[in-house]
């Protein structure tokens, strides 16, 4: 057992494995209960369990953070044949490539203030304490805000440490859902300008992000109505403002919540060092680091959920689901309820639930599957799910999820809240230009109209074999896991090998992956293009390749 296992050992596995021995005592869905006593009695239960799982998946995502940040430095990813940790962490661990950009960004901050990183992973301090004083805790200053750091509340060092001159901290962006109906008349426009979106920011861009190149495009020329957004904005500020009161108010009087048992710190684990050198002994570091943080993961979904349900914030003096997770399990509420998500479907989806425990689905794909499975498809997901890799898998649910809301006539746009503002301010200069109000599909027509006009000569290419194979591939990087852009076309039989000069000779693959992954020898691919090609990932001399995928054909409609 190496050094990094040890950390996690007992006592700390040993508490946690019997806490969740109890935990699974606690049935779901729980009994309804009017009585506030009694429903302040088990919110206190919960919380009595739950807040150690948190503390210890705190710990050692800590740990990955900074495995993840050594494995970023120089060519080491691209070693292991992926082209960034985003997508590295996505493909080996089944964490978000968003949530590993995070995880190692703090790592690196943390790197440059070593009494800050000392408690982080000492256990003292949790992610979000240290994440709320990373802009003043530097040089002299770094001791003080340490001892501070420790006593108090995460809202309360926001407070100390604001500096209008300063940038806000990075915080989970919110995302929104909008739905409206649009016309067959409207959908091959608005079509056609997601395409063009594509060409001119690269295909791998999501479709939210392109829809908000319409909108910009509009707005440069359209401007919407005066007051437009203004008075939203004056009430989320003053809703902001007041959110922060309370939670002020109920710190005071609970005494940062004094009555609650206080918990023991918890030692991140550490890589072992032959392993920050080594991208293959650190890529086994992290996956054992994984395994740590699925031990408990169904433990903690489990309560996470009966928390919820309980509304169990109310009765322990915290201002909102998010008050609690940020101060008391030190974790971000996106996180959670991204949790809580899944464990409701895999209630539902009891199958799904025990491939999670088996190994045959990561905890992304578990919940790209969730969000998309019903009773008659789930099983057939996860056998999908098996023979490819979770970027592929994300854009094969979400075709399937486009043909479904082209059927019904409706559109469907999740995105950033930023992204659903700027379409609403779109739409408002697109009925002011018209001067009468148009329902949603019809603005949108309108805004993608006047994307095509203006971009459609610009992106315009000559019809080459290269672009009708990155036409072929989507216009993506066809390496396993790769979630860029194609740049090239690569001769999969090298042509000085007497490679033909042909489509199925040719594969759409990124600069990265095609100068510093086939060329220096990191990744291999044989056969015929596009849908009978081995790949081996992570190549190395005498030693079997981390990865080994033979790509499967695409997925027959049902």
């Amino acid at each position: 057992m190496s050094e990094a296992i040890a950390h996690l050992a007992s006592p700390v596995a040993s508490y946690l494995d019997a806490l969740a021995k109890v935990a699974a005592m606690l049935e779901w869905p729980l009994p309804r209960e009017r009585d506030p006593a009694v429903c302040a009695e088990a919110a206190r239960v919960v919380d009595r369990l739950l807040a150690p799982f948190a503390r210890s998946r705190g710990a050692v995502d800590v740990a990955i953070g900074e495995g993840l940040d050594l494995l970023s430095k120089g060519d080491r990813v691209l070693r292991l044949g992926y082209s960034s940790i985003g997508d590295y962490a996505r493909e080996r661990l089944g964490i978000a490539a968003s949530t590993a950009r995070k995880m190692a960004l703090l790592a690196r901050e943390l790197r440059d203030r070593p009494l800050v990183r000392l408690a982080v992973q000492s256990g003292e301090m949790s992610v979000r304490q240290a994440e709320a004083i990373l802009p003043v805790a530097r040089g002299d200053a770094e001791a003080s805000w340490v001892v501070r750091g420790r006593m108090d509340t995460v809202r309360g060092l926001k407070v100390a440490v604001k500096d209008p001159d300063a940038p806000e901290p990075e915080e989970d962006e919110e995302w929104g859902r909008l739905s409206f109906p649009l016309s067959e008349e409207a959908r091959p426009v608005v079509e056609e300008g997601l395409s063009l979106a594509a060409k001119a920011l690269r295909a791998n861009v999501p479709q939210g992000l392109r829809y908000a190149a319409f909108c910009e495009e509009f707005l440069s020329v359209h401007m919407a109505s005066d007051d437009a957004g203004a008075a939203d904005l004056a009430m989320l500020v003053s809703a902001t403002d007041c959110m922060d009161a309370v939670k002020e108010s109920l710190e005071k009087q609970s005494a940062q919540w004094a009555f609650l048992a206080q918990e023991e710190p918890v030692v991140a684990p550490r890589p072992c060092p032959e392993a920050e050198e080594d991208p293959w002994l650190l890529d086994q570091e992290l996956r054992r680091f994984l395994e740590m943080r699925n031990q408990w993961d169904g433990a903690f979904g489990h309560l996470a959920l009966l928390f919820r349900s309980l509304e169990g914030w109310r009765h322990l003096g915290f201002a909102s689901l998010e008050h609690y997770c940020c101060e008391r399990l030190g974790m971000g509420e996106r996180t959670v309820q991204q949790r809580i998500s899944l464990e409701r479907k895999l209630h539902d989806f009891p199958s799904l639930s025990q491939a999670m425990r088996d190994g045959r689905v990561s905890y992304e794909k578990a919940r790209l599957i969730a969000r998309h499975a019903t009773d008659a498809t789930v099983d057939g997901l996860i056998d999908r799910a098996g023979q490819i890799t979770c970027i592929e898998l994300r854009r094969e649910l979400e075709a399937k999820e486009e043909v479904q809301m082209c059927a019904k006539r409706v559109l469907d746009i999740t995105a950033p809240r930023r992204v659903l503002v700027l379409l609403t301010l779109a739409f408002r200069a697109a009925r002011k230009a018209a001067g009468r109000w148009l329902p949603p599909g019809e603005c949108l027509r309108i805004i993608a109209a006047h994307f095509i006009e203006v971009w459609k000569p610009i992106v315009a290419e000559r019809n080459t074999l290269q672009k009708r194979v990155r036409a072929r591939d989507r216009g993506l990087c066809q390496v396993p896991g790769c979630s860029r852009a194609a740049t090239d076309a690569h001769h999969i039989d090298y042509r000085s090998a007497g490679g033909a000069d042909e489509e199925w000779n040719l594969i759409s693959l990124c600069a990265a992956h095609h100068l510093h992954g086939v060329h220096l020898g990191y990744i291999r691919v044989s056969g015929k293009a596009p849908h009978a090609l081995r790949w081996q990932l992570g190549v190395r001399l005498g030693k079997a390749p981390l990865v080994e995928i033979v790509t499967a054909p695409p997925a027959t409609s049902p």
